[in-house]
């Protein structure tokens, strides 16, 4: 017998996204949840993230009359995934994103932008973004919600592993270090936590996490960068590992091809690249002056480019295109990440760039535009792309940076947790970057938060429906 320090009947291990949801789904059923957070705030990826979210048929699409299907968003994800998700779960995000968004909407009052915006490796514009461009934006309203359901969230607490019973199969419990103070695993005090009905884990990815990270991919180096939260740990997805959990392609550790040098995390430069450098400009070679990669590529696709390349990259954008976000032109000015020239020759010297070779790549890429077809690396052009003509002439330096880890636990339709023979785990359910499959390769830009909300409310609603033991 288990001599409990408390017990209640669901614990949520994580305060992201996907924990968040989880616990609103589990307590609007009836159940006693508790969330633990190891952090001293709550939040995780999600608080820092820029808010986008990624949804076939949302209400902005039809409202613009712009055409979209799961069935779309499923190829999509499939393509950059390189067929290696599991569809049944790329199924279910399909299907389930719009109705999500709903419910972000009329049940928990998040506002969004009157904007859509197309992200590299998808179809059709489809993102939508909180109404400040923060993630945090839906953990305020989260948290809004759970205080209304008298729910509890405990931070500095730390999940040191699972409380099996006396089979060793189905989970009853966790250990916590209640008081942690990360990243110090010597403090705190141990208690172990019953649960009568189930444990969900959402403790969210290892992007933060360099050891582990190596071990999964050798290659990397202290040189990399991370654009994650301190907290961004393994220690929530070894626990699980530890109990039999089956991993799921771990080696898979996706690079952000908007990270910038000169700048720590994630930043303000990554988020210019994102809206304005990549759909409305061009990736050069400062080597060569010429483009290398279709700027509206997948994560995957774009990061291996530039690592080809083998040093820092130079994004170019026009007056007209950076106006596409414009706060954050004015902020990565004022800090000199991104500079302005008023022509070309400028740009060329201060980045070392041939300049020859820069203006006749810039001229074929007018061209391109003009003639609205795909360029020679894939990019669609046309009528809603600008053509680089009009100073000032805006450029920054880009080189990847550790974003996202598709890798994680396996998981089912039910957001339970399976085994190595592919067997649910009684009692323990996961939601969001912890768990593998869902992406295969190569996540889609925006699809991380929706995700979590899928994921997590599936988690919340099957725990609730678990029986309590007798």
């Amino acid at each position: 017998m288990t001599d409990w320090d408390e017990k209640t009947d669901i614990i949520v291990i994580g305060s992201g996204l996907a924990g968040l949801a989880a616990a609103i789904e589990a307590a609007q059923a009836g159940p006693a949840v508790i969330v633990f957070e190891k952090m001293k705030v709550i939040g995780g990826n999600t608080r820092i993230s820029d808010g986008a979210l990624a949804a076939p048929g949302n209400y902005l699409q039809k409202k613009r009359g712009i055409a979209d299907s799961p069935e779309l968003f499923f190829d999509d994800m499939l393509r950059a995934g390189l067929d290696l998700n599991h569809p049944q779960l790329v199924r279910i995000f399909a299907e389930s994103a719009a109705e999500t968004i709903e419910w972000t909407r009329k049940e928990l009052g998040v506002k969004y932008l009157d904007r859509l915006d197309r992200f590299g490796g998808h179809s059709v514009a489809r993102s939508l973004t909180t109404k400040s461009h923060l993630g945090a934006d839906i953990i305020k309203a989260q948290t809004a919600k759970l205080n209304e359901l008298g729910i509890e969230i405990r931070t500095r607490c730390l999940l040191t592993g699972f409380i099996a019973d006396s089979r060793g199969t189905a989970i009853r419990g966790a250990n916590i270090l209640e008081g942690y103070r990360f990243p110090d695993e010597n403090s705190g005090t141990a208690k172990k936590i019953g649960a009568d009905r189930a444990v969900i884990l959402a403790t969210g990815g290892y992007g933060n996490d360099l050891a582990f990270c190596k071990l999964q991919r050798p290659g990397l180096d202290e040189s990399i960068q991370s654009t994650n939260q301190r907290g961004a740990t393994a220690e929530g997805m070894v626990a699980a590992l530890n109990i039999g959990a089956l991993p799921v392609h771990l080696s898979w550790i996706q690079m952000g091809p908007w990270g910038c040098p000169d700048e720590k995390a994630y930043g303000t430069g990554a988020r210019f690249a994102s809206y304005s450098v990549y759909p409305a400009g061009i990736l050069i070679d400062p080597a060569t002056g010429c483009r290398f990669v279709n700027e509206w590529g997948d994560r995957r696709e774009r990061s291996e480019a530039m690592l080809h390349a083998g040093q820092a990259c130079i994004g170019i954008v026009d007056s007209k295109g950076a106006q596409k976000d414009a706060e954050s032109l004015k902020n990565c000015l004022k800090s000199g990440k991104v500079k302005g020239f008023e022509n070309l020759s400028d740009l060329a010297e201060a980045y070392g760039i041939p300049f020859s070779a820069l203006n006749r790549t810039i001229d074929d890429y007018n061209q391109a535009i003009l003639e609205g077809q795909p360029d020679a690396f894939g990019k669609p052009l046309g009528q809603d792309t600008p053509p680089l003509k009009k100073p000032p002439f805006y450029a920054m330096r880009l080189w990847p940076k550790l974003h996202y880890t598709p890798g994680g636990i396996g998981i089912n339709s039910k957001a339970q947790v399976i085994n190595l023979k592919g067997q649910p785990i009684p009692r323990l359910f996961a939601a969001g970057e912890v768990c593998g499959g869902i992406h295969g390769a190569s996540r889609l830009s925006s699809c991380a938060l929706t995700e979590c909300l899928i994921f997590g409310r599936i988690a919340g609603r099957e725990a609730a429906s678990v029986r309590p033991r007798s």
